[in-house]
């Protein structure tokens, strides 16, 4: 019999008959947490199973969420701390880049293209960091502003330019693009903004000569692509590196010594309540790619708002201020890790049966002390896929009265009759609200 076992989340449910010790690799990455059908988070099951055996469990992360850091503050977990790089590294220089005062063109600054030149002309690599696929994310009428859509989400159309495709990102469906705004019939139809292929583009055109390695979801569709890249980019046959998260899971890039985020600010204005959180996770992972071999790194960070507390706390103190902060920001609002919320999520084609449905269980669901009960609301995409989606949340600072009324509301959900029209799903402890 295996004496190690190592999987995905779905390992958590190996039967193991002397079970000695349960490691959670990269605790903060959301993809531990199963977002249909059965929704379960595998470093909680590991943790409570682990608990079971009477073995540890063990979580590794260089950036932990803010629930793990609280529990150490609370004394129920213990911290190992490695302060040290592997193979005794230095820490890379991180530095902001004012996008204000230096916008370059086409998503890159001057200040980075010289950075670049000057690691590129030492016989190091670069790696740069957007996490938006495609040439374009909106396809622009310059005559009336008129932006395509996609008709099935409340979302925008990415502009593929080597495809020449607008596509979906949300439900992948896939058009050709107009050869005129099909609203004033303009034919200035303009790609707005910046998609890894853009970059991918611009960079050939600022370094002819230097093979350029994109790596993202769009070019590792084929069998072997993925496994491919990754071999020329550690073997250095690709000088520069642009490509999405898929690039800061991880890998082990010894001849980098720049990373570019080429745009910071996606997560620092999101209704999303761990979306800064997120930013400064993925911040901190994807500058962790520089500067892992005998060569020092450095990290630039593109951004409108340099200025922002948490971005000038994660460069002048790291990733520990960054979740103070926010460890206290969530106290004030009582978020998790200092509230539960559980959330109910009801879609049909008809765009008023979930929120009919989830209105007819609020009215029905008697009240609570402590458990405090929002919406329903659209959700953020309150279309997706031809579906309309609604939201019901449910908040309380402790977990016993919020499982009662749980148990009620799901009472309540199999009783009712127009449940059948539509499509619901209860997450608790949900780790994204969309």
């Amino acid at each position: 019999a295996a004496r190690v076992v190592i999987g995905t989340r779905s390992a958590v449910f190996t039967p193991l008959p002397r079970l000695g010790l349960v490691v959670v690799d990269e605790e903060h990455d959301a993809s531990l947490k199963q977002q249909d059908g059965f929704r379960y988070h595998a470093r909680d099951l590991a943790v409570m199973r682990a608990h079971r055996a009477g073995v540890p469990a063990l979580l590794g992360s260089a950036t932990p969420t803010l629930e793990a850091l609280q529990r150490v503050r609370e004394g129920a977990w213990q911290r190992l701390a490695l302060p040290a790089r592997a193979g005794g590294a230095v820490k890379p220089r991180m530095a902001l880049v004012d996008l204000r005062a230096d916008p370059g063109e086409e998503g890159l600054s001057r200040t980075l293209l010289e950075a670049m030149r000057r690691h590129l002309d030492a016989g190091n690599q670069v790696l740069l960091f957007l996490n938006r696929r495609g040439w374009a994310p909106v396809l622009l009428c310059e005559g009336c502003g008129h932006i395509a859509t996609c008709h099935r989400c409340d979302a925008r159309l990415t502009w593929h330019a080597r495809q020449r495709l607008l596509r979906c990102h949300h439900c992948g469906h896939e058009e050709r693009p107009p050869e005129r705004c099909p609203q004033c019939g303009s034919p200035d139809l303009s790609g707005i903004g910046q998609g890894t292929q853009r970059i991918e583009e611009a960079l050939e055109r600022h370094f002819p000569g230097l093979a350029v390695e994109r790596i993202d979801r769009d070019s590792t569709t084929r069998r072997g692509a993925l496994e491919a890249a990754l071999e020329r980019a550690r073997s250095g046959v690709a000088r520069i590196l642009v490509g999405t998260q898929m690039l800061a899971k991880g890998h082990d890039f010894p001849g980098v010594t720049l990373v570019g985020m080429l745009d910071a600010d996606q997560g620092l204005f999101s209704a999303d309540v761990r979306a800064a959180e997120r930013m400064a996770q993925l911040i901190v992972q994807v500058a962790g790619r520089a500067g892992r071999g005998e060569r020092p790194g450095e990290v630039l960070i593109q951004t409108r708002q340099p200025d922002h507390p948490l971005l000038q706390a994660l460069v002048r103190e790291g990733y520990e201020a960054v979740a103070e902060r926010l460890l206290e920001e969530r106290r004030q609002a009582g978020l998790p890790p200092f509230g539960h919320l559980a959330l109910l999520r009801a879609e049909s084609t008809d765009e008023q049966a979930a929120a009919n449905w989830l209105e007819s269980l609020v009215r029905a669901l008697p009240p609570m002390e402590g458990v405090d009960v929002w919406g329903p609301v659209p959700a953020p995409m309150a279309r997706r896929a031809g579906r309309w989606r609604y939201h019901l949340l449910l908040r309380a600072d402790r977990r016993r009265p919020l499982h009662a009324q749980l148990d009620r509301l799901e009472a309540l959900i199999r009783g009712q009759k127009e449940t059948r029209k539509v499509r619901w799903s209860l997450d608790v402890d949900p780790v994204d609200l969309y």
